[in-house]
This record gives C-alpha cells, structure tokens and sequence, in this order.
C-alpha cells in the first residue's frame, strides 16, 4: 500500500489500515491528503490480501476537516477535485470499513463516517457538520444518509444549527456504533475488524451489499448534488464573508445578504 507522510498505511491480520498522520494540525485534510487517501482506499480495496479496511487518526485527533488555507488556494470547482473524488469513491467500496475515532471530527471528519459499517469513538470525541456557517452545504451524502442513521429530527438539527455533537449524543443517535476511552478506541476498531476479516468475504460483502443497495444509487446522486451546489456557494459572498471570518478570527456579519 502507498505511503505518504500525512498518510500512513499497514496491513495486519488481513486487516488494511489507513491513518491520518498530521497532528500538529488535528489531521486537518489538504489536496494531497485526499489524493494519497484515493490512493490507500483504491490499493487497498484491489488487495486480494486485505479483506477489511480501518481508518483512524491519533488517540487525540480524527480530523478536523478541510484545511482551510489549502481549501482556499486549491477550491473544489468540479467533480475531478480530489475531495469529490473520493466521495464518489467511497460510495464504490465493497470490503467493510471500520473507523476509529477520538478527539474532534469536523466536517467531511464526521460525513467520512457515514460510509462506514461500524464506528468506534473514544468519549472526548466531538462531531460537527458547520457547513452551512460557513456559507456552505451538506457534503458527502450527509443530507441523505444522515437522516437515514439518524432520523430527520437530528439531521435537520445537526446540519441546520451546525453545532458541535458529543459522543454521547453520537451514541444515542446512532451515528456511533460505541463510545470508550480514547485510549481503547483503536484496539476496539481494530478487534472489530480482524474478527470481520476472518468470515467469509463473499458472504461479508454480500451481506454488505445488500443493506447498502437501497440507497447506494440515491447516495450517489445525493452527493453529485451536493457538491453541485456546494460549489455554487463557494463562490458565492456569502461564503467569503465567512471564511475572511474565519482567517481574521471574527464572528462573520450575514446581516447584509
């Protein structure tokens, strides 16, 4: 499996793990984060030695979304931008994927985990979807699959408020499969995973396949519309009054639109 500095991958026990490694940052996602996740994901999922893939941080940090300066230097203006790439990418896996996850996810930090099958998440966690404070909209099929595990009641609150959501709150969603000490998050993810590494892969695919199949055709095109009009906002004033906010660390003024 490829290697890069801020993406780090290993196989054990048939079990494909890829980690974000940049934690200085919070595993804060740049361009090419997301293009040596491709990367992982594709070579992993061609490996006929791996049969579960497990993406996890540091005990301190899943991700705290996009990197903000490189999101700003290289925008996602089409459907060949890495981060919508690998959107559409995980919509296309068929091994199972298991995450583990401490410390803050923000943004496609939490959408990510919505593509996966179990989610293991240490009890400092907290999850957040600000799109829409940052002018912004739902990405990665979160306006479909997030009512979906979660009921629309949440969803709306979630996405709407944009607020942060505590792993207990996760939990009692649904949007986590459990809640422990970070310390014992990844141990947990990982037992998961090589105990699912060692069933039958046609049957565990199988079985994958068809919880997934009634909506995979509708995640799809949740997501190309998305991202159609996540890039309209973008570029919209709307979105560059919040992010000047955000690089000028100021509350942003929306009074005017």
């Amino acid at each position: 499996m490829p290697q890069h500095s801020t993406i780090t991958t290993e196989t054990l026990d048939r079990v494909g793990i890829i980690r974000l490694n940049r934690p200085e940052k919070k595993n804060a996602l740049t361009a090419q984060m997301y293009e040596a996740l491709i990367a992982a994901l594709q070579q992993a999922e061609a490996d006929p030695q791996i049969r579960v893939l497990l993406i996890a941080g540091s005990d301190e940090a899943f991700s705290a979304g996009n990197d903000i300066v490189d999101f700003l230097a290289n925008p996602p203006l089409d459907d060949q931008a890495p981060v919508m790439r690998l959107l559409a990418l995980l919509t296309e896996l068929h091994k199972p994927l298991v995450a583990a996850v401490c410390g803050p996810a923000v943004g496609i930090g939490t959408t990510l985990l919505l593509h996966c099958d179990l989610v293991a998440c240490g009890e400092r966690t907290t999850f957040a979807m600000p799109f829409v404070n940052l002018g912004l909209c739902a990405e990665g099929g979160s306006s479909l699959l997030l009512a979906q595990r979660v009921g629309s009641a949440r969803a709306n609150e979630w996405l709407l408020l944009g607020e942060p959501i505590s792993a207990a709150q996760a939990a009692t969603a649904g949007l986590v499969n459990v809640v422990l000490p970070n310390a014992e998050v990844f141990a947990h993810a990982l037992d998961w995973a090589k105990r699912l590494a060692s069933k039958p892969p046609r049957a565990l695919q199988g079985t994958r396949a068809l919880i997934r199949n009634a909506s995979a055709a509708a995640a799809r095109q949740a997501i190309s519309s998305e991202g159609n009009l996540f890039r309209e906002l973008l570029q919209s004033d709307e979105a560059k009054e919040a992010f000047a906010a955000f690089v000028e660390k100021r509350k942003p003024d929306f009074s005017r639109f």
